[in-house]
């Protein structure tokens, strides 16, 4: 029998999830696939421009020839993707609670097909920074596909779906960056197919026009297939569920039931709870958060300084990779990335535990970070890209593939501190406050990056050793959530 006990607003109302069991409930395989083909043609779109956004901030007449400078642009250009999403996530996965998950993510996707195709035909910075921030702005898919999931999943199978949907984001991030990085500047590579003044004028249009058209089929198939999960409901049981899922609330003997506008069945608790965020200002929600913001703006540096680092000429500390050679490097790391979530992650979690896996997790971002003055300052002795030097660049791809864990650890905090009927809201405000760190992280990572070299700060490393410090302090702050996912007013004591 349920826990029939009385919750408030500050009571955490998903259950303890359960990330293994003897008898799990079916995936639902259809749904999933679905959310599968979103989070790829997102993934792809936006991964696409990683390899070659440095090789074009440089061509823009805004650095003056100094290579040295592409870092400062290229951190504002990836930032203001996030910043556009900061301004409007949180409305979108709202919006998501009231008129459903369905038409916020098919409106999202197309969002991100007109900006990315806008970003494409960009030649001027400002152009750039435009598309970007709207490619943010138009898409509120990040803090709406949590929530779905939860929907479509219960606390049996719910790691199975969120490891799919990892390997589904994992590898068209792959495929993504090595598209990007193979399919610009085409008029150089492939002078004979793409002989039109158009390929001069505009070099990267192309991965822009793949990922774009791959986006359009892909919204196309689940328009059709993709089944609203907010609308449902079950007539015939006398407990019934809000929405349907796990992290619904029980409706308690004599409590009397209504219908919202989208005919789901609510009880009047649950109407007034997602009529204010207040109800989301509790410890279990605002730790998960937190955490999750701090984790953001460490892993974004990461992610952000890999292709400015790794593309800067070796004589200024950098590998000297190409955008091939990113695109590659990249590709690469999607594939195992997705491999390894998908095949390892379920089982590290029982063998480790909740927070044990989320602060291994963090731990592999220290190795990250040091591993850039190490892997540049052998370049320089090299004096270019030798068989030890990949030895050591694959190294760091593997360390960050053991980053990305934390983010299915935070993921299953987060929701399982969702008070009832804020899903959507929980969701989308800890998506919202990760935004904001993920369009600073960025800019403050590689403005400090690209400072230490102009000032040759700890010889042009400071900013690597600087972000090391900082990791240690999140993971001490990280140590505070319980061992497993959060399960009743119990945790806060």
């Amino acid at each position: 029998m349920p826990d029939t006990r009385q919750n408030d607003e500050r009571t955490p109302l998903q259950q303890n999830v359960i990330l293994t069991s003897p008898n799990p409930t079916p995936l639902p395989w259809a749904q999933l696939s679905a959310l599968f083909l979103l989070i790829f043609a997102d993934s792809l779109m936006s991964a696409s421009v990683t390899p070659y956004i440095n090789e074009l901030i440089s061509e823009l007449p805004i650095t003056g020839g100094d290579e040295r400078k592409v870092g400062y642009y290229s951190g504002i250009i990836i930032s203001l993707c996030f910043v556009g999403e900061t301004t409007t996530v949180l409305l979108w996965s709202r919006l998501s609670d009231f008129i459903g998950r369905k038409p916020v993510l098919l409106g999202g996707t197309l969002g991100s097909i007109i900006a990315t195709v806008l970003f494409g035909l960009s030649r001027t910075f400002w152009a750039l920074a435009a598309s970007r921030f709207l490619a943010g702005a138009l898409n509120g898919n990040a803090g709406v596909l949590p929530s779905m999931l939860v929907e479509v999943t219960d606390e049996s199978n719910i790691a199975q779906g969120m490891s799919l949907l990892i390997l589904a984001w994992s590898v068209s991030f792959g495929i993504g960056s090595f598209v990007g990085g193979h399919l610009s500047r085409p008029h150089d590579h492939w002078p004979g197919a793409f002989r039109n003044t158009f390929w001069v004028k505009y070099p990267y249009f192309l991965p822009c026009a793949v990922t774009s058209a791959f986006a359009i089929v892909s919204l196309l198939i689940v328009s059709i297939f993709l089944k609203e999960t907010l609308h449902k409901r079950n007539n015939t049981s006398k407990l019934r569920f809000y929405s349907g899922d796990s992290n619904a609330g029980y409706l308690r003997d004599g409590e009397s039931n209504i219908e919202d506008e989208n005919n789901a069945i609510v009880s009047p608790g649950v109407v007034q709870q997602r009529s204010s965020l207040r109800a989301l200002l509790t410890r279990p929600v605002l730790l998960s958060i937190s955490i999750n913001a701090l984790f953001a703006f460490l892993e974004i540096s990461n992610n952000s300084l890999v292709p400015l680092v790794y593309t800067t000429p070796i004589r200024y500390g950098g590998l000297g990779l190409d955008p091939a050679q990113m695109g590659t490097f990249l590709g690469v790391f999607g594939i195992l990335n997705g491999a390894f979530q998908f095949a390892i992650l379920p089982r590290i979690m029982k063998l480790m535990g909740l927070r044990g896996s989320l602060l291994a997790s963090m731990s592999c971002l220290v190795p990250a970070f040091l591993l850039f003055p190490i892997n540049g300052t052998y370049a320089r002795h090299a004096g270019s890209a030798d068989n030890i030097l990949w030895f050591l660049v694959l190294f760091h791809m593997l360390i960050m593939v053991g980053i990305n864990m934390a983010y299915s650890c935070i993921f299953l905090y987060t929701s399982s501190a969702a008070p009832k009927g804020m899903l959507g809201a929980t969701n989308g405000l800890a998506q919202t406050v990760a935004s904001v760190q993920r369009f600073v992280g960025p800019t403050i990572a590689s403005s400090i990056f690209a400072f230490s070299l102009e000032k040759e700060i700890l010889g042009g490393y400071g900013a690597f050793y600087a972000l090391t410090l900082c990791t240690f302090t999140v993971i001490c702050f990280a140590s505070q959530l319980p061992r497993e996912a959060w399960k009743s007013q119990e945790d806060l004591e």
